[in-house]
C-alpha cells in the first residue's frame, strides 16, 4: 500500500519540483473521481488505453473534464503537464473569440468590409469581389480567395499579398485557409491597437489565470492567427470549459454568450462537418471543437457537460481519436454519481505509468569507437544541422549539434529511459513560414533515448516535449560515408542525410 501511495504521489511531486516558471499553470482546476461526476473510471481507462495504442500516433496529453472538474488526465512520459504545446489550427478558435470581443466592444461588425481596414495595402485596382469581402466571410472560410499554403513561406508582406490575390464571389464556397485567420488577427490588431494575444490576455487569459501562453508572430509583427498558439494542456481545458459555459468563468461573463453560441453554430456547409466561426461542429452532434494539425483538439461536449483535450502527433486524420470519445467514453456517462471503487484506484495508478516507447536495442557496440568524438560534416538538410559529433558513455550517448546558423548544443540520450535537457535553439517544424518562432521565448526541452539496433546501427529518439516534434535518427557507416536516416513524427516518409568525417 505504501508503494502504491508513492506511485500516486510521483506525478504531483514532479510538478512541485519542476522549475516554477513551467509549473505555474498546472493543477489549478479541481480534480474529482470520475464516478463522482457520473463517469465510470473503467471508461476513462479504456479511452486512455485505446488512444495510446493508436498506430502512427504519439499521445502527448489527454485531459477529460466533467461538470468543471478534471476526472482523468495523462501525460505519457517524457511529456508532462508543465510543457506547452504548439496547437496549429486550434489557434483559429481563439481568433474567433478575439473577433467576438472586438464586436462586443463596438470596434468591429460582422459586415465590415475587409478592404476598409487596410487602405494603404490595397492593390491599385480593387475588384468588386474584394470590395464585397467581409469579416463574416473570413470567419466562415468563404473569403473567395484560393488558399495559398506556400505564400507565408515566400514573402514578408502577407496582408498586401493576400489582398492582391484574385477573389471569387465571397460567401459562395468554403475554402479552409490559415491566411484568412491571419487576416482576422490583423484586423483585431488594427481596431484594438493591441496584438491579438495581448487583447486575449487582458480579456480572458488573465481572468482565467493563464499566463503560460505565447503566440508566433508574422514578419509584419502580427500574431499568426491560423496557427502558432503555444499553451499548456490544462489551460486548453480551461478554454474548453469556457466555451462549454458560453463564455462564463467563475460567475463572470468573459465572452458574450450569444457570440459563443454563434461560433459553435453551423454557419456554412463544408462537405464534411459543419463549420461555425473559426470552430468545427463535430460528428457527434452535441459537440464543438478547436482542431489543429497532427491531432490537436479541444472538444466541448455540450450535451454531456464535458471537455476533452488532446495534444499529440498523429499521421492519421484524427477521426479515430474522436470516434473513441463518441463510442467509448460518452455512452458510459450517467446523469447521477456512481459508487467509487477499485477501478478509480486502478485509474490513478495507470495515469502515472503511461509512457512513449524508448528505443529498443543494446547499450553498447564495438562500432562506437569508430564514431567517438569525430566531427561529421552533413550535407544540406531540413533540420538545419551543419555538423554533429557523438560521444559515448556507459549508458548514455551525447549528440553535439552545430546548426547552419552557428548555434551549438548537446542532446543527451539515455538507455531504456528518457534523459532531458534544455536547449536555446528552435526545434524542427513541420511548416516553414518566414519568421517562424518569432514571439516565442525561452528554452526548448528535449528528451532522448538510444539503443544499438544492430552492431553497426545506432538509433536515437528525441522528443521536443514543449513543442510537438520528435526525431528518430539512425546512424550507419556505408562505404566510408555516414548515412543518417531521419524519421520525423510529422511526415510519413523518412529522409537521409549524408555526412563525411572531418579529420
Amino acid at each position: 500500500m505504501k508503494h502504491l501511495r508513492l506511485q500516486l504521489l510521483l506525478p504531483i511531486l514532479a510538478v512541485w519540483l519542476f522549475p516554477l516558471s513551467l509549473s505555474a499553470q498546472t493543477h489549478e482546476l479541481p480534480r474529482s473521481a470520475p464516478e463522482e461526476q457520473g463517469v465510470p473510471s473503467k471508461a476513462i481507462i479504456a479511452l486512455f488505453d485505446s488512444l495510446t495504442s493508436l498506430p502512427l500516433t504519439d499521445m502527448h496529453s489527454v485531459v477529460v473534464m466533467r461538470h468543471g472538474k478534471v476526472i482523468g488526465e495523462i501525460y505519457p512520459q517524457p511529456y508532462a503537464p508543465e510543457y506547452r504545446h504548439t496547437m496549429y489550427s486550434c489557434s483559429k478558435t481563439f481568433v474567433g473569440v478575439g473577433v467576438g470581443l472586438a464586436i462586443a466592444d463596438n470596434r468591429l461588425r460582422l459586415d465590415d468590409r475587409v478592404a476598409t481596414f487596410f487602405p494603404e495595402l490595397l492593390p491599385d485596382t480593387v475588384s468588386e469581389e474584394l470590395a464585397q469581402m467581409t469579416v463574416r466571410h473570413l470567419l466562415t472560410m468563404s473569403s473567395g480567395v484560393k488558399p495559398d499554403w506556400v505564400m507565408r513561406s515566400r514573402c514578408t508582406d502577407w496582408i498586401r499579398t493576400f489582398l492582391a490575390k484574385k477573389v471569387e464571389q465571397p460567401g459562395a464556397k468554403f475554402a479552409y485557409d490559415s491566411m484568412v485567420s491571419y487576416m482576422l488577427s490583423a484586423i483585431v490588431q488594427r481596431v484594438t491597437g493591441q496584438k491579438l494575444l495581448d487583447y486575449l490576455q487582458e480579456r480572458i487569459f488573465t481572468p482565467m489565470n493563464i499566463t503560460e501562453v505565447a503566440w508566433e508572430e508574422s514578419p509584419e509583427g502580427i500574431n499568426t492567427g491560423g496557427w502558432g498558439l503555444h499553451i499548456q494542456p490544462e489551460s486548453l481545458a480551461k478554454f474548453g470549459q469556457l466555451m462549454l459555459d458560453e463564455g462564463c468563468w467563475k460567475g463572470k461573463q468573459l465572452i458574450p454568450a450569444e457570440w459563443v453560441r454563434e461560433m459553435g453554430k453551423k454557419q456554412i456547409e463544408t462537405g464534411r462537418e459543419p463549420y461555425g466561426y473559426q470552430t468545427w461542429r463535430c460528428e457527434y452532434d452535441g459537440a464543438i471543437r478547436a482542431d489543429g494539425a497532427l491531432g490537436q483538439y479541444v472538444i466541448s461536449v455540450l450535451d454531456k457537460d464535458m471537455v476533452v483535450v488532446m495534444t499529440e502527433a498523429t499521421l492519421g486524420n484524427g477521426k479515430a481519436q474522436r470516434r473513441l470519445v463518441w463510442e467509448q467514453l460518452l455512452p458510459a456517462v450517467q446523469d447521477e454519481p456512481l459508487p467509487v471503487g477499485k477501478d478509480y484506484q486502478r485509474l490513478l495508478k495507470k495515469q502515472a505509468l503511461y509512457a512513449l516507447p524508448v528505443v529498443k536495442g543494446k547499450a553498447t557496440s564495438v562500432t562506437a569507437s569508430l564514431w567517438e568524438g569525430k566531427d561529421i560534416q552533413l550535407g544540406k538538410n531540413n533540420l538545419g544541422w551543419k555538423s554533429i559529433r557523438l560521444h559515448f558513455g556507459k549508458k548514455e550517448v551525447t549528440l553535439a549539434v552545430t546548426q547552419t546558423d552557428g548555434k551549438s548544443y548537446e542532446l543527451p540520450f539515455a538507455y531504456k529511459q528518457w534523459s532531458k535537457t534544455a536547449i536555446e535553439a528552435n526545434p524542427p517544424y513541420s511548416i516553414t513560414p518566414i519568421a517562424r518562432f518569432k514571439g516565442l521565448e525561452g528554452s526548448y526541452w528535449v528528451a532522448g533515448s538510444y539503443g544499438w539496433i544492430s552492431k553497426e546501427s545506432l538509433q536515437l529518439k528525441a522528443h521536443y516535449v514543449n513543442w510537438v516534434t520528435a526525431l528518430e535518427l539512425t546512424f550507419r557507416q556505408e562505404k566510408g560515408e555516414v548515412k543518417l536516416h531521419v524519421q520525423t513524427n510529422y511526415a510519413k516518409k523518412p529522409f537521409t542525410i549524408t555526412g563525411t568525417f572531418v579529420e
